[in-house]
């Protein structure tokens, strides 16, 4: 098989060249009424800085709102570039000069607001080793990733991801595959264990046997589903193209009645110059910059502007599991202990026996007896066989953690009824002691969070979809109230749920792992909860930095918030102009005049718009 690139090229992007333009207009303007009005220039001299300014940023404006024309797209611009059209065969070259500053400003504004630093899956492929160490006997030599090859015998360093998928031949160790899973436990690797491309690998280096080459890995899978998912990205409709949509039709059609019926262009042009939606182009943009600097100061990053307009608007939110309803690591939920024996001495005995074992959730049994400020017993004749568990003489007495198919049969029915979730049984002088079991338990805000999704943002559905074992995610939608769940999904699956939700209705969907990067593009907005993963982050449209549910509430106000000042700013200054339309199509407003009208409306509109910035009381309500 030939080898198989799997870094994808950079996504180039985009030059505010909007911002020159917006900065050559200005000056053009003020040289052009220096001229015009100081130096008592003749008028063709005075009218070259408008005719620069008209060639450089208005002829690609045009040219750019023709094709939207030719494609039947009415948004907001289009009115603007009518203007400019117009006013140019006309004669009025000051009027076209302001409508392309009002343009190109706006356009200049949303630059500023959608500039990226860098690609998802730009952020995904240096995250991928470059290399493998590839052993021969006592030798070892590194090579590149795409020359590993089926059987090959590969190293795997601690800490290091690993390279390809592949059965661990040496080595005990644990790896932590919850980015790629949503498992969030460490997984023990001992020899004829599975491992996944991508993987970290713990404090112990490991020997595996590649099962496939690095293309057919889950890892580069993953990028691959990435790919597809970023390609059907959906759209979104800003809300200044729904309005323009019918307000463009509405006043190039009353701009040419009033011609027609009057016999003077003049009336044409001044119609669409006081129609132009610069409420649309100006205010907008504005809002939505407000918007991105007050989530800002709340710990939220928006990386796509555009999700702004539609958080408030979803009716159906999804949500991972794994460190985004619950804490992302293994603690002790429920302690059941033994008869004759007390809570605080299994734990006790437990912990100071677990301090010396690197089973995942040895952890977990320490850091719950420090919570419960138990110190710990002196422990000797430590033994941790495989498959055994762990011995030990804690105080003078023998303690044994294992599973519960290693107890005596004699001692079984002493045992608890058998639950959902991880569990461990502690035997003290092979007497039943207690259970201890784990899960990985959700955030203290989860369960008020979930609940107040209907009644407070007229949330509809609310889906709960992981990687992780059906048990462990039928506990937790058990706990916080989630009625419809999916587990042991992968992100190709998690896509296809996603995608079957958003034909239903708009969907926000939070999550936090590598495997929920192409869920998050695929829904109406992604959310990435938390900095664990650049990807992710790359891949959402917004970035909550802190770990907590009430930052979740919190965009969602900051979104219903600004799209309400938005709108009052769009349609209150539209309503202002259709006013000053119909003044113009009856021939009472020139169409300088009515250009000098339109700036004071979409100043109005835009110190509205300000507001959004401005921060309220609260932000949360639950």
């Amino acid at each position: 098989m030939p080898n198989q690139e799997i870094i994808p090229t950079k996504i180039p992007l985009s030059l505010p060249k909007e911002t020159y333009i917006a900065v050559l207009t200005a000056v053009a303007i003020a040289i052009y009424l220096v001229l015009r009005h100081l130096a008592h220039l003749a008028i063709p001299l005075s009218l070259v800085p408008l005719y620069v300014a008209l060639a450089i940023g208005g002829i690609p404006i045009v040219m750019t709102l023709g094709k939207k024309l030719w494609a039947r797209e009415f948004g907001s611009d289009l009115l603007a570039g009518i203007s400019i059209l117009s006013s140019v065969l006309l004669g009025q070259y000051l009027v076209g000069a302001i409508i392309v500053l009002m343009l190109s400003g706006g356009a200049a504004l949303e630059q500023f607001a959608t500039r990226r630093a860098s690609s998802v899956l730009d952020a995904l492929a240096k995250r991928m080793p470059r290399i493998a160490h590839r052993k021969h006997g006592a030798e070892m030599e590194d090579i590149d990733l795409d020359q590993v090859n089926i059987g090959d015998r590969l190293l795997i360093l601690p800490h290091e991801l690993c390279p390809v998928d592949g059965v661990v031949t040496e080595g005990r160790g644990v790896m932590d595959e919850s980015y790629l899973t949503g498992e969030p436990f460490q997984i023990s690797k001992t020899p004829g264990s599975t491992v996944l491309s991508g993987a970290i690998n713990g404090d112990v280096a490991l020997t595996i046997e590649a099962q496939a080459l690095a293309v057919d890995s889950r890892y580069a899978k993953i990028m691959q589903v990435m790919e597809q998912s970023q390609e059907k990205r959906p759209q979104l409709r800003r809300i200044g193209d729904r309005i323009g949509a019918w307000y463009t039709p509405l006043a190039v059609g009353l701009a040419a009645a009033s011609w027609v019926i009057s016999g003077d262009p003049m009336r044409f042009l001044a119609v669409v110059v006081i129609a132009t939606p610069c409420p649309l182009i100006l205010a907008i943009p504005v809002a939505v910059i407000g918007a991105i600097s007050l989530a800002a100061k709340h710990s939220i990053i928006i990386k796509n502007p555009a999700a702004l307009e539609q958080i408030t608007v979803c009716r159906t939110l999804i949500f991972d599991k794994t460190g985004t309803l619950t804490y992302g690591k293994t603690q002790i939920t429920e302690l059941l202990p033994g008869q004759g024996f007390t809570r605080e001495q299994v734990l006790q005995s437990a912990a100071s026996l677990e301090q010396f074992s690197k089973h995942p959730l040895a952890s977990a049994v320490v850091q719950a007896a420090a919570e419960a400020h138990l110190s710990l017993l002196d422990v000797s004749h430590i033994q941790e066989k495989p498959g055994e568990g762990l011995l030990g003489f804690v105080a003078g007495h023998a303690v044994r953690i294992t599973g519960r198919g290693k107890v005596d049969p004699k001692l079984v029915s002493s045992l608890p009824p058998l639950a959902p979730g991880l569990e461990c049984v502690v035997l003290i002088d092979e007497q039943y002691a207690g259970a201890l079991r784990f899960h990985d338990a959700p955030r203290q805000d989860t369960k008020p969070f979930v609940h107040h999704l209907s009644p407070r943002h007229q949330v509809n559905r609310v889906l709960l979809v992981s990687g992780d074992r059906e048990s462990e995610v039928r506990y937790l939608a058990q706990k916080v109230g989630i009625d419809q769940m999916y587990a042991g999904q992968t992100p190709e699956q998690k896509v296809a749920i996603v995608e079957m939700e958003t034909k239903r209705a708009r969907t926000l969907f939070i999550g936090d792992g590598i495997n929920d990067a192409p869920a998050l593009m695929t829904a109406t907005v992604g959310v990435a909860f938390g900095p664990n993963s650049d990807i992710t982050s790359e891949a959402a449209d917004a970035v909550i930095l802190t770990t907590s549910l009430g930052k979740v509430d919190e965009l969602i106000h900051i979104s219903h918030r600004m799209r309400s000042i938005a709108l009052q700013s769009a349609l209150g200054g539209m309503a202002a102009s259709l006013v000053g339309m119909i003044a113009a199509a009856l021939g009472y407003l020139p169409a300088l005049e009515g250009a000098i009208l339109q700036e004071v409306i979409d100043f109005v509109a835009v110190a509205n718009a300000v507001r959004v910035a401005v921060p309220p009381r609260t932000l949360a309500d639950f």
